[in-house]
């Protein structure tokens, strides 16, 4: 219908659709979308089955990462304005609340798109031979949903025509405003630099980044992830240290061997920070860390137990082609668990990259504050300097020097 209107209105000749068809029009368009979706496969992830607390055994700023990404996600999912970018690692739960938006919004009647973006690329492929629906028919569809929800961004073949297609998808709802929600497990600096730009403008998007494990991480019957080798220090508990009051060493030497006992013993009890055991092998460092783990473990909390050679060859198994899990994944796994012990580090080659992916490491760690317990053989001054300069922060980090010589064998006496 036309509107009756004078010869020069700026609307005047313009053709719109009819009050009474609208509704009829509106619904068609939801199920075209709905369509294309995969929301009935995700009809399950809504607000009230995800837990803002995390599971047990996080820690605060962790806890806080989900509480606030959960916040600002009810709150575009009420509001429906401006961009929502979820950033994280694997199995943080991205995926639950892009998905918790979409079905609020499906309730709600409004036309929604929920795409993995790599499922988005195959789609627009296919419409070149379709013959239901033009490429730019669904090209249109796509980037004027009235929600879009792009899931996975990231993971998709970074060939120059994906990278154009969704840079036209992304500036066409930036230049309008369109409500949109991205998630993906990159860092905004590995975004190619225009869509970077658009997803970090602060006047439109909601950014929030997840800093927690991958609940689905997979872990053995003790519940430890299945690259920690906790189960084979099982019997190096706080009751089994010994002091080695009855060897005749110096009474400065046993002086710190009962502090770092104590210290160790505080740590298990309230993780928080870094703490450091410092000393020659055999002295003792490797049991103190086994015994927090283990007291943890004990609790209920999810332990990482690793010796740092064992850890890279991890990370190494990883460029094998025929390996099950990527690298990025591995090295997330590792980086973000709730309580990391590094066994042995320094007795690794110091090659650059290994230099470099355990600096990438423990900057990490650094940032997020999350409990580390390190053990190494290696004097301060000795270690790498971008990670000495972080060891000597103690605010955040405990160091214990154990200056005891190595453990010989003989009857021990065990703490009861």
């Amino acid at each position: 219908m036309r509107d009756d209107l004078p010869l020069g209105h700026p609307e005047f000749g313009r053709l719109r659709i009819c009050v009474c068809r609208q509704p009829e029009l509106h619904s068609r368009i939801r199920d075209r979308l709905f369509s294309l979706s995969q929301l009935d496969k995700l009809e399950h992830l809504t607000f009230e089955s995800f837990n803002p607390r995390g599971r047990v055994g996080l820690g605060t700023q962790q806890q806080e990462s989900i509480a606030k990404a959960f916040n600002l996600a009810q709150s575009f999912a009420e509001e429906r304005s401006g961009w929502l970018l979820l950033l994280g690692g694997y199995g943080v739960g991205k995926t639950h609340l892009a998905a918790a938006v979409a079905n609020r919004a499906v309730d709600e009647g409004v036309p929604t798109l929920f795409l993995t973006v790599p499922d988005l690329l195959d789609q627009l492929r296919f419409a070149y031979g379709s013959e239901d629906e033009t490429f730019e028919a669904r090209f249109e569809r796509v980037r004027t949903a009235p929600l879009l929800i792009m899931d996975d961004f990231g993971t998709q073949s970074a060939t120059p025509w994906a990278r154009e297609k969704l840079f036209q998808i992304l500036n066409y709802r930036y230049v309008n405003h369109l409500p949109t929600v991205v998630t993906t497990n990159l860092a905004l600096e590995q975004i190619e630099g225009r869509m970077r730009s658009r997803l970090s403008d602060p006047d439109l998007v909601a950014l929030v980044t997840i800093n927690a494990p991958d609940f689905r991480r997979p872990t053995d019957d003790s519940g430890q992830h299945e690259l920690s080798t906790l189960s084979l220090h099982a019997s190096q508990t706080f009751g089994t240290f010994s002091l080695r009051k009855d060897e005749g060493l110096s009474r400065t030497d046993l002086k710190t061997l009962d502090n770092a006992f104590k210290v160790a013993q505080g740590f298990a009890e309230k993780p928080q920070g870094w703490l450091v055991l410092m000393g020659p092998y055999g002295s003792g460092k490797t049991h103190l860390a086994s015994a927090i783990a283990n007291y943890r473990a004990s609790q209920g909390f999810p332990v990482m137990f690793v010796v740092v050679p064992d850890m890279l060859d991890h990370l190494r198994a990883t460029f094998n082609p025929n390996s099950e899990t990527s690298y990025d994944r591995r090295f997330d796994e590792i980086r973000t668990a709730p309580l990391l012990i590094l066994d042995d580090m320094g007795s690794q080659a110091a090659k650059p990259w290994v230099q470099e992916k355990l600096y990438q490491l423990y900057n990490y760690r650094y940032n997020a504050e999350l409990p580390t317990v390190i053990t190494t053989a290696d004097a301060l001054e000795e270690i790498d300097p971008r990670l000495r300069a972080r060891l000597m922060d103690r605010r955040l980090v405990r160091i214990a020097p154990i200056t005891v010589p190595a453990f010989r064998g003989g009857p021990t006496k065990t703490r009861r």
